[in-house]
């Protein structure tokens, strides 16, 4: 039997990685506000503490069954708002600290205290961002969440390796993807985001990778790269024919 646990599958590179992985045979988890499909369990990531209930209840009894694979994927993001901090509403600023950030910390911890013990094959993996490498303008909240994730699961690798049943972790860079989050990177002001142009001319070039190619890169990343420790993985060489994984 195989478990895979993935956050934002309600739409675009998530609900990829839920069909996928239902494809395969696996049995899936989807946690997200919307939780749209018969899989998923309604958990709001904008309320960390009440998302990390929901999270300990759902995969707690899941401990008990005779898992052989257990993946856990962080996807859940949100860009808004889109801009300096100081020009927006406090409760959106914190909204999406909690829901890019927190939660993604909550999710990753409950799995953690729920599987440590089971001696099957386990993977964390965080779906990071090339905002992670650097700051941009308008992007302050995305930036600085995505790089605080990765050093949070760099960590976690680290603590790994003295457990006597170790989770493999990984940080993975997908790459720019054709969802709904680049939709709205586009309908961005300038005020808000000075490159908004390059990413509108992004779309027009055709250089944004359907979610499915992207979710088969990632199921292979996760297949078939070693452990690194948590370090950062991009999709690239993973693609191949991905597109119809």
């Amino acid at each position: 039997m195989k478990l895979a646990i993935i956050s934002g599958g309600s739409r675009g590179l998530g609900q990829s990685l839920c069909e996928l992985y239902r494809a395969r045979g696996w049995e899936v988890i989807e946690f997200s506000r919307s939780a749209p499909h018969p899989w998923s369990v309604k958990a709001d990531l904008a309320d960390p503490g009440a998302a990390h209930r929901v999270f300990s209840d759902t995969l707690a009894p899941l401990a008990t069954r005779g898992w052989t694979d257990i993946l856990v994927i962080a996807n859940a993001g949100v860009l808004a708002p889109i801009g300096p901090t100081a020009r927006k509403d406090p409760a959106l600023v914190l909204a999406n600290i909690q829901t890019n950030y927190a939660s993604p910390v909550m999710l990753m911890s409950a799995a953690i205290a729920a599987f440590q013990d089971l001696d099957c094959r386990k993977t964390l993996l965080n779906i990071s961002s090339g905002a992670a490498m650097g700051g941009m303008a308008g992007w302050s909240l995305y930036c600085g969440a995505k790089a605080g994730l990765e050093n949070f699961v760099r960590s976690v690798a680290v603590e790994q390796t003295t457990e006597a049943h170790p989770i493999k972790v990984l940080n993975i860079n997908p790459g720019v993807i054709d969802t709904g989050m680049q939709a709205d990177i586009r309908a961005a002001s300038s005020a808000d985001f000075p490159a908004v142009e390059r990413f509108i001319q992004r779309k027009a070039d055709g250089e944004l990778r359907p979610p499915a190619r992207v979710a088969g890169a990632i199921a292979r990343i996760v297949d078939e790269a070693p452990d690194a420790g948590g370090s950062r993985i991009g999709i690239e060489a993973y693609l191949g024919d991905a597109a119809s994984a």
